[in-house]
């Protein structure tokens, strides 16, 4: 039986992605050895490193002025590199979820933060639009997809303070004005490669205004001054994130990926809000086009993990909601072909049917 996979993360990859990854594990680059024991050092593995970074600011449209790194340590890690660099007195953050919640919480060691406006008062099923960011702030912080609630912010904010953005579960899912933004940083295990390794876009002129001293492997110019090899890095994970690079640009760039992912939502909400049994957690002009959030209508209440149950049956994998949510979330992700939405859709046409 084909099984559709819906995992929040680590996720589908692409199965350009998979084939090629696996075969470079048993002969990298026709070197006779295992991508898994090459050198970093390798010029093979150097070529790798330099061609996966510059097609991200191809696929991005990076100006001038940007730098792409790779580091370790997941969107968590950046939580406290971010105020670590660019945090001398005052920050503003946007609190629209879990992972918002715990930059939060990192950045207050550094300085004072301002939370501008929050959606925790109704569970985090909305996006925050009216709110002021103070004029003194060093940056404003923002979460652009919210992998456990299922909001999504799709434009880029325009803001006079510097702008940081956690894009870890919805970045190569739509054009990205990167020149608004002063640091965008994204775990890999949603839209790029298996987790273990961490991008980076900063703008090289934000960095070096704090007064504190930056451990060295916490300093974003360690990681740019190196070209992301200050230390060993995860060296499978960025091939494979150079495969799924390739296979972005070989489908038409981050304008077709929108596409395909605005059209498999569509096709999933669309039905959430036809069949009787279930509704969206989220109001609708916030949705993400990434995390499908929806449980069942009040009524049918009972019949959620019957529900669970059989689309598990059906080769259904990882619909179950995260624990605040309940219910059930359906991640979308790039490599997500539309045949498995379908399959989903199909799933839940059957179940209503029986009900």
């Amino acid at each position: 039986m084909k099984k559709h996979n819906f995992y929040a993360g680590p996720s589908i990859l692409s199965e350009y992605t998979i084939k090629n990854t696996a075969a470079a594990v048993e002969n990298f680059a026709g070197m006779g050895l295992s991508l898994l024991e090459i050198s970093h050092r390798s010029k093979e593995f150097i070529a790798v490193n330099d061609e996966a970074r510059a097609l991200i600011k191809e696929l991005l449209d990076v100006p001038a002025g940007y730098e792409v790194v790779f580091m370790g340590g997941g969107a968590s890690m950046q939580f406290c590199m971010v105020p670590y660099n660019l945090l001398n007195k005052k920050a503003s953050y946007l609190d629209t979820g879990t992972w918002s919640s715990k930059a939060i919480k990192e950045a207050k060691l550094f300085g004072e933060v301002e939370v501008v406006a929050s959606s925790k008062d109704k569970n985090y099923t909305y996006i925050p639009k009216d709110y002021t960011i103070a004029d003194d702030a060093d940056y404003f912080h923002i979460t652009t997809n919210n992998t456990i609630y299922g909001t999504e912010t799709r434009k880029d904010p325009d803001v006079k303070q510097r702008l940081v953005a956690d894009m870890s579960s919805d970045i190569f899912s739509r054009p990205v004005d990167v020149s608004k933004y002063d640091i965008i940083y994204a775990g890999a295990q949603k839209n790029l490669a298996p987790a273990g390794v961490t991008l980076a876009i900063v703008r090289v002129d934000a960095l070096g205004h704090v007064d504190r001293p930056i451990p060295t492997m916490l300093n974003y110019k360690t990681h740019i001054d190196k070209d992301s090899m200050f230390n060993t890095p995860p060296v499978l994970p960025i091939y494979a994130a150079l495969q799924t690079l390739k296979w972005y640009k070989e489908q038409g760039g981050v304008a077709a990926m929108e596409k395909k992912d605005m059209e498999n939502a569509a096709i999933l909400y669309d039905e959430i809000d036809r069949n009787k049994l279930f509704k969206g957690t989220v109001v609708a002009e916030d949705r993400s086009i990434m995390n499908v959030c929806f449980v069942m209508n009040d009524e049918y209440k009972e019949l959620e993990d019957a529900f669970g149950k059989f689309a598990a049956a059906a080769g259904m994998v990882g619909i179950k909601g995260h624990r605040s949510v309940g219910g059930f979330r359906a991640s979308l992700y790039n490599a997500m072909p539309k045949s498995s939405v379908e399959a989903l859709v199909a799933c839940m046409k059957d179940f209503e049917k029986q009900h």
